[in-house]
């Protein structure tokens, strides 16, 4: 006898099939949209409580509500970075309009450094290619501005929705996960952590960073401390070379002037001090908020940055510890019972 073929189960495979086609398909589409929807997620947790608070047990209206603390999120995103780009942005703009004799300066600082040590530090053709790489960095500066105003307005686009609607929206989430209660409330209370560790610790141990800095390069006699302290903000932020990328230039530019004292304390206090800030804050906050292992910040940032962007910097360390959730919610749904294993 030829077997039966079940009816129901070609309609279930066939229902799957076109519910993951429609899923890569939007997928591709709104890829561009996806750190919004990764930020108002994040917002929406990190204030989830508050705006819960007032429309529930103050009875504030959902709409002015939201508006309010999208306005108060709003100030405490911008407000930072247009700090920082206050004292970034003449320096940008001057090493733009005079990338040619920035480029020569360093040809000159090179000379002095290889001919004092007797070593090759650059060759001309590449030092040639930072002119041309300055050069060209005005058009995708612009480029990223347009882009990071476009993320930002649908970020709050989506935040919205999700403050107004949200007891809905976590009801319909709840439903459709495939786990257990228990593991639902352990998802909850995993994500939210891990959200918190990630949106408010990794700012935090960049900025502890800078204000230690900052008293460092005011001691040793750094020209213009407050534009390093902001390059060691946004330098602390980055995974495995993080502030690094604020002092070992300030290192180089002692020795190449021939200040060797100043060098030479610039280098024991940046991998002496300022790095041990990071790595105790990165032990001890980021561990306390969300039991977060440095490994995971490390790989997860890495990762994140390069699928997300700059907001990979939280769901990077996300992703992974996600994925190490789930496989500890699996092996519980599906291979551990009652104490057995298979």
């Amino acid at each position: 006898m030829q077997p039966i073929i079940d009816a129901n189960r070609v309609r279930q495979l066939f229902l799957i099939a076109l519910i993951l086609l429609i899923g890569v398909v939007l997928f591709q589409e709104l890829a561009f949209y996806i750190p919004a929807l990764l930020g108002a997620l994040t917002l929406y947790i990190l204030f989830r409580s508050t705006f819960f608070r007032l429309t529930e047990l103050r009875k504030w209206k959902k709409g002015p509500t939201a508006l309010l603390l999208m306005i108060i999120s709003l100030l405490m995103i911008l407000f930072p970075i247009a700090l920082l780009l206050q004292m970034l942005s003449g320096k940008l703009t001057y090493a733009l309009e005079h990338s040619g004799e920035l480029v020569a300066s360093l040809k000159q600082v090179v000379a002095e450094i290889e001919t004092r040590y007797h070593i090759v530090i650059l060759s001309e053709t590449n030092i040639n290619k930072v002119g041309e790489w300055m050069a060209s960095l005005l058009p995708r500066m612009l480029g990223a501005t347009f882009n990071s105003l476009s993320t930002i307005f649908f970020l709050y686009f989506i935040l919205y929705f999700l403050f107004t609607q949200g007891r809905a929206f976590e009801k319909a989430l709840v439903q459709y996960m495939p786990f257990r209660a228990d593991n639902v409330g352990l998802l909850e209370k995993e994500v939210h952590s891990l959200v918190v560790a990630n949106a408010v610790g990794i700012p935090v141990v960049a900025f502890a960073q800078g204000v230690v800095g900052l008293i460092g390069y005011w001691l040793i006699g750094v020209k213009e401390p407050f534009f390093w302290f902001g390059i060691t903000c946004i330098a602390g932020m980055l995974p495995v070379i993080g502030a690094a990328l604020a002092y070992i230039p300030l290192i180089i530019i002692f020795l190449a002037n021939g200040q060797m004292g100043q060098g030479i304390a610039m280098f024991f206090f940046g991998f002496g001090i300022i790095g041990t800030v990071d790595n105790v804050m990165r032990f001890t906050l980021l561990r306390k908020i969300g039991d977060v292992h440095p490994l995971v910040t490390v790989f997860g940032v890495i990762a994140g940055l390069s699928l997300f962007g700059f907001i990979g910097l939280i769901f990077g360390p996300l992703l992974i510890s996600l994925l190490l959730l789930l496989v500890r919610i699996y092996r519980s749904e599906f291979v551990v019972k009652h104490g057995v294993i298979g």
